[in-house]
């Protein structure tokens, strides 16, 4: 009967799970004490590493919060940054100021970002990574990718783990390009190597498009196969939230390189 078949069920959904945990735990530098637990104890360890490792990085990750700020927006337009601004004016905390920096980032306003990263940045408290990483993404998108690239050095040599996070590589990899700096290529592919992802796939392969070489042309249009491919397999998270890569990459399928 279908209900002696439950318990079978249960036990292969758990073992993903840890196996799901456990790359996750590969690719992005974990303790080989959590590959032991994983699979010595695949239900629990895959809940002590969800609520330990999995979940912070994802609640604090860009996307997270850019999609939960984008949903507050639709609610109360700029009620947030209101929110925020009034109350660094009230306690100019670091906490306070990295927040507003933060938002006015995620809503475009780079300029008025900045300044608040740059004195946050230069506190005593201020070589924490996302200080570090918000810093370098302002600085980038305001056009001085040399001092973006120097910003995330730092905070690789302040915070070697952070050298395998896919978000500081891509961004580290793209300064590179944006100042044409030696290094860039093998900033690139080790970004690609952190983390796999559409978006450092996709910016890898739209530099490999703009360099002259048959080989890296080629190169780039693999990269972009491979993100149709694994299209098919995304769940629906996933595509939505890789939608912006898909579509550059079939874009680049069908007419070549896009803008940056």
């Amino acid at each position: 009967m279908w209900w002696t078949e439950m318990p079978f069920i249960g036990i292969g959904l758990h073992v993903l799970a840890a196996i799901l945990f456990a790359v996750h735990a590969i690719r992005s530098g974990q303790s080989l004490y959590w590959l032991i637990l994983l699979f010595s104890f695949p239900l629990l360890g895959s809940l002590v590493y969800f609520l330990a490792i999995y979940f912070p990085e994802v609640r604090h990750s860009r996307g997270a919060r850019q999609t939960l700020r984008a949903a507050n927006q639709l609610i109360n337009p700029g009620q947030e940054l209101r929110k925020a601004r009034a109350e660094l004016e009230h306690a100019p905390t670091l906490q306070n100021r990295v927040r507003l920096a933060t938002m006015l980032l995620e809503s475009g306003h780079v300029q008025e970002a900045r300044p608040l990263f740059e004195k946050a940045a230069s506190s005593p408290l201020g070589d924490e990574p996302h200080i570090l990483l918000g810093l370098a993404q302002a600085r980038l998108e305001s056009g001085d990718a040399g001092l973006a690239a120097e910003a995330l050095e730092g905070m690789f040599a302040r915070h070697p783990d952070t050298r395998r996070k896919s978000e500081a590589t891509l961004l580290y990899a793209e300064a590179l390009a944006a100042s044409n700096a030696p290094g860039t290529r093998a900033a690139f592919e080790h970004a690609v190597k952190c983390g796999n992802e559409a978006a450092a796939r996709c910016r890898y392969g739209e530099w490999l498009l703009a360099q002259t070489d048959a080989e890296d042309q080629q190169r780039a249009r693999v990269l972009f196969a491979s993100i149709v491919e694994d299209s098919k397999r995304w769940s629906r998270f996933a595509r939505d939230h890789n939608a912006r890569w898909l579509e550059r990459a079939k874009s680049v399928a069908k007419s070549g390189p896009v803008a940056g």
